[in-house]
């Protein structure tokens, strides 16, 4: 496991929304989310967080 995924694990165990936003080198962060999510894996309460791709650093800062 990389930082990414640790990061990625934490954030979606603990969020009912993700806001990602594709930037190297952080971009394995947003899609093991997005593919967690596309599986229905349930997060500590027990729901599927919504992932959302922002069109822009700033949109993904401000969410």
């Amino acid at each position: 496991m990389d930082g990414n995924e640790a990061a990625a694990r934490v954030a979606y165990a603990l969020s009912e929304v993700i806001a990602i936003y594709p930037i190297t080198p952080a971009s394995p962060m947003g899609e093991h989310a997005d593919d967690w999510a596309a599986a229905h894996r349930p997060n500590r309460w027990g729901l599927t967080p919504d992932v959302i791709e922002m069109q822009s650093e700033a949109g993904a800062a401000g969410a």
